[in-house]
């Protein structure tokens, strides 16, 4: 570079020293850096002529993670030929883009609960889902708070077991204050508390309750979101609520049934279970697997698994 410029130097002087005094004077040559200050003159009108060109064109490209895309370069919007030029298309549709964090995520699953005269049945499937994923096939939904008192939740995994830690930490404190577990009733109430207390963000749990109260009778509650519970005859949640309720109003609460009502035994209730689930997990893509029953009677917890459709 500054070899080349001495030697371009060197010329322009020789070219002027041969020239006589009379000619430099009426038409002087010009010196490098004017020569060099034309030609940037030169090169940037040029440059924004072609800029200006391009006027509501795309011209700009930017490399992204996303793909590579060119900003478009527009002087004067109201004579922009292309109205649509100033958007980014993001490789599908020029619809409202948008990029959001969601706290919550939907697992699927499903819970069922019934209660007799004197034992209470909750069962659950154990399919972990995301979207079209299957992210496990042997995820417990139920979770023994006591040894009469089971909770069953579908939802979201993580809140899931936030509320089960929660509600673990509270029982232990009352079984050291009153040297003695908590009863069903009791537990039914703290739950409500629980989530109410939680009401502005809400666990993504959606819980059934079920056990044997103080006089070994059987007790189902059901819940919304925020707490807001009442002790049912049966309770259902998760994806295939829909599905198992209607079943459970013909079946267990003999709605619209001309055939006397008869309490049922146990183990006819846990084959009811086991058709419920299977006829859920024929139609809802979040249930299947297996289905986790527990019978609970004042005497301690039963468990039983039964293995569904694996598709």
């Amino acid at each position: 570079g500054r070899k080349w410029r001495k030697l371009i130097e060197t010329s322009w002087s020789s070219q002027q020293d041969d020239s006589s005094p009379s000619e430099t004077q009426q038409n002087p040559k010009p010196t490098l850096s004017q020569y060099t200050t034309k030609e940037t003159m030169a090169s940037y009108l040029s440059a924004a002529n072609a800029v200006q060109a391009k006027n509501g064109q795309l011209a700009l490209p930017i490399h992204s993670s996303e793909g590579d895309v060119t900003i478009p370069v527009s002087f004067s919007h109201g004579n922009n030929p292309n109205p649509h030029a100033d958007d980014i298309d993001h490789g599908v549709t020029r619809a409202t883009y948008e990029r959001g964090f969601s706290p919550y995520e939907f697992n699927g699953g499903t819970t069922l609960a019934i209660s007799g005269p004197d034992y209470a049945v909750v069962a659950a499937d154990t399919r972990l889902s995301s979207g079209y994923e299957i992210l496990s096939r042997d995820v417990t939904k139920l979770h023994a708070l006591t040894e009469k008192c089971v909770l069953g939740s579908a939802g979201c995994k993580t809140d899931v077991d936030q509320l089960r830690s929660v509600l673990d930490i509270k029982m232990k404190i009352y079984a050291h204050n009153h040297r003695k577990p908590m009863s069903t009733p009791s537990v039914a109430q703290m739950l409500s508390n629980t989530l109410y207390y939680k009401r502005f963000f809400p666990y993504y749990a959606f819980n059934v309750l079920a056990g044997v109260d103080a006089e070994g009778k059987g007790a189902v509650y059901s819940y919304d979101a925020i707490g807001s519970f009442e002790r049912t005859p049966f309770s259902a949640s998760g994806s295939g609520q829909s599905f198992l309720i209607p079943l459970m109003d013909n079946v267990i609460a003999h709605k619209n049934r001309c055939d006397e009502k008869r309490d049922l035994p146990s183990e006819e209730v846990v084959e009811i279970v086991k058709d419920a689930f299977v006829t859920a997990g024929e139609r809802d893509i979040y249930t299947g697997d297996a289905v986790e029953i527990m019978v609970i009677t004042k005497e301690g917890i039963k468990k039983e698994i039964f293995k569904l459709k694996a598709d």
